[in-house]
Formats: C-alpha cells, sequence, structure tokens
C-alpha cells in the first residue's frame, strides 16, 4: 500500500529526484526521476541489494565493471557489496522504481567512489 501523500518524502539532487513510495522491515520502494546527461555517483551498499525497473527512458547501468543498456519494461539486479551507478543518456528523464532489500537501509551505509563529484 503507498503511503499517505503528505508522508511521503521527495529529496532532490543535482541529477534529479527520488520519492519514496513506500518502505517497511527490511526494504523500500523508490521512484527515480534522473535527468537527461545526469548521473548518480558511483556507490556500493554493505547491508541491502537494490532491483532497478526502468518505466520510461533509457538508463546506462554500470555494476561491478559492466556495462548494460535498460529501456522501458526492463530491469537489473544490483547485489550488495557491488560498485554501481545508472546513467541517463537520452533526451528525455529516465524514470525508474528501485526496491531495496537488505537488513539496514539507512542513508549512512552509501559508500561513494571518490572519482564522482555528482551525487
Amino acid at each position: 500500500m503507498p503511503l499517505p501523500e503528505d508522508t511521503s518524502t521527495t529529496r532532490i539532487r543535482p541529477w534529479g529526484k527520488v520519492t519514496v513510495l513506500e518502505e517497511g522491515p527490511r526494504y523500500r520502494i523508490n521512484r527515480i526521476e534522473l535527468n537527461p546527461g545526469h548521473h548518480i555517483s558511483t556507490q556500493m551498499h554493505y547491508h541491502r541489494s537494490e532491483h532497478w525497473i526502468v518505466v520510461s527512458g533509457t538508463a546506462k547501468v554500470i555494476c561491478d565493471g559492466k556495462e548494460t543498456t535498460l529501456v522501458q519494461k526492463q530491469s537489473t539486479y544490483v547485489p550488495m557489496s557491488t560498485p554501481h551507478r545508472v546513467e541517463n543518456p537520452g533526451v528525455i528523464p529516465l524514470l525508474m522504481i528501485e526496491v531495496q532489500n537488505g537488513e539496514y537501509l539507512g542513508e549512512d551505509d552509501i559508500t561513494r567512489f571518490p572519482e564522482d563529484p555528482e551525487s
């Protein structure tokens, strides 16, 4: 069941925005909007995995050094302790649903790699 509209959380980032749609013990579901030509920082998590589903747009995913392009209705799995990042190489916003699973989902479980100034 989605969170009531007044309790959902949207965080604006330099690359787009993240809205928490639902969360519970050991999971969180986010709506991620990534602006054209932007990307998230290269990062990894020690306590959670992620599953990304592309709703619209094109995603260039780099996971453990392997590059994959995903389009609408395609998805990928990001295991725990795996460096990853997503880019929007397209001309329209990339819209993804992210499902996080793990024993701990806090923001301090994000290890960002320093070669990337955009986070």
